[in-house]
Formats: C-alpha cells, structure tokens, sequence
C-alpha cells in the first residue's frame, strides 16, 4: 500500500497542509469564542461588573382636586387615568415607600420576566432595578362618530405618555450546541420608555348583545420611542449593538400591536370567563381577527 492511501503522512502535502490549517482555524475561532466572549461557567453574573441603576422615581398618592373650567372639560379623565396609574405603582410596591417598595417591584417583575423566559434559550433573569415612572397617559382631541350598523356612538381620542420607564436585567444566551450548557453569552440591558403616542378608540357595547363588553382599541399606526443600553460578552463586552436594538423595537411594537385590543365586561351582566368564551367563538368563526 502506498503512501498515496493514507490521507496525512511523515511528509504533508499540500491537500494536508491546507486540511491542518483549516483545522486549526477553526479550532482557534472556537476557543476565542469560547473564552473571550462566551462564559462556560455556572454563574456568569458574578464575573460581570454591569449592573445598570436608573433613577427611582416614585410619587406617594396624592389628591387632585379640579377647578374653575375644568371640572366641565375631558380633563376630568386624565384626573382619573393618573389615579389609576398612581394605585397600580403603589400596589406594584406592595403600598411602601422608599427602597423597600422598590425591593417588592424588582422581585414581581423579576419573577414574571422568569415566568415568561424561554428556559431553552435564555437563563435565569436577574433583574437589577426597576422604574415604575411618575406620570399617566394623558387623552385629548376626543370626537365621536355613529356607527351605522348599530346605532352606537364610537368615540376616539388622542393619547400621549411620556414617562421614565425602565427596566435593568442581566440574563445569558444559552449556546446548546455541540453539547448542552456548552456556553453561555452574558447580556446585560437596559429598556427605557419614554414616550408614547397612539388614537384610542372606545366603543360602548350593544344594547342587543348577549355579553355587552366595553372594547378599548389602540391604533395600529402607534409611536413607540423606547432606547436601550446593552452590553455584550464576558471578558471582551460588546456595547449598544445595533442589531440587539432593533430587536428589542420589533418585539415590544409586536407585543402592543398583538395586545392592543381590550375589552371590559359590564360589572353584573357577564363575567370574565363567559366574555372570553364568545371572543374566542367569535375569532373560529372568521368574525373578529385573531391577535
């Protein structure tokens, strides 16, 4: 048998000269990949130093009190739309002030984030701080148009929220291949909220219909303006990748797009559970579109 069989030999040829250094290309890419930006290990948070802070900005409720023109005007239900705002912050805090109410929200969102998260993809979220904001949507610019084919009065307004929402979370992309847990890319970001516009359309329920719901509906054409701060890598970081930004965008837009249709059951004539059932009787049968 000749040498001319064996595919390496005492004297490499070009063909195995040319296979070894392909081979050790890729042997080298894997190990930078590897120990530079991956982290093998079974805690990556405590290698890394990003931990974004935000400003806390929390607000007691207050009480409001209108006056002159205004108790007449639609002003009355930005009024309404802050206090309900300002009851859902101060429930998020479990009713307490300062760094311990701010303790209670990190863990509800913190534990909802991990609720939701694809364990097959991403780790365990650990949630750094969280700002709940100080204002509320605010409606302006009401008109109202008849509905012809049920003699109801649709009425839409503009919405504008501008606030400081904001979230900071570290989490690891989980790499899975060529063996399970083979490495994991820490990233660490921060979403922020600062403005948000849309038309809202409400629409009273039939008088005729066997579950009457009150059907609040933003405009597909909404404004989103929401910024993110990111950091990629272990040892070498990667920070505020495009690409990662764009990400986040399309998802939160798909998020409100898909959930931006809510309806309210009148208090006493159905419930929540007889109301989902006809909404999802009425989306098989072609009559509402599926979200």
């Amino acid at each position: 048998m000749t040498s001319g069989n064996y595919i390496f030999s005492l004297q490499p040829t070009f063909t195995q000269g040319l296979i070894i250094g392909q081979f050790s290309i890729l042997i080298l890419l894997g190990l930078i990949l590897k120990y530079l930006f991956l982290d093998s290990t079974q805690q990556p948070f405590e290698r890394s130093s990003y931990h974004p802070q935000t400003q806390k900005l929390t607000s007691p409720l207050e009480t409001y009190e209108l006056q002159g023109d205004a108790a007449g005007s639609p002003e009355w239900l930005n009024l309404l739309l802050r206090q309900i705002a300002d009851v859902y912050r101060s429930k998020l805090r479990d009713d307490m002030p300062g760094a311990n109410g701010d303790e209670v929200a990190r863990k509800r969102v913190e534990n909802y984030a991990n609720s939701i998260r694809p364990a097959g993809w991403l780790d365990h979220v650990k949630v750094h701080s969280v700002d709940l904001g100080q204002s509320a949507p605010r409606l302006s610019n009401a008109r109202s148009k008849s509905l012809q084919a049920n003699n109801l009065i649709e009425n839409e307004f503009d919405i504008v929220y501008t606030d400081s929402l904001s979230v900071s979370f570290s989490t690891s992309y989980l790499f899975n291949y060529p063996m399970p847990s083979f490495a994991r890319l820490p990233v660490s970001l921060t979403i922020s909220l600062s403005q948000f516009k849309s038309s809202v359309t409400v629409t009273p329920p039939s008088p005729t219909s066997t579950i009457p719901v009150l059907t609040i509906k933003i405009s597909p054409n909404f404004q989103l303006d929401v910024t993110t701060t990111s950091l990629m890598g272990s040892r070498a970081k990667l920070a505020n990748v495009p690409k990662l930004h764009e990400l986040i965008q399309h998802q939160v837009r798909r998020l409100l797009a898909a959930r931006g249709t809510w309806k309210v059951v009148l208090p006493g004539l159905s419930s929540v559970s007889a109301a989902r059932d006809e909404i999802e009787k009425e989306i098989m049968n072609g009559e509402i579109p599926s979200t």
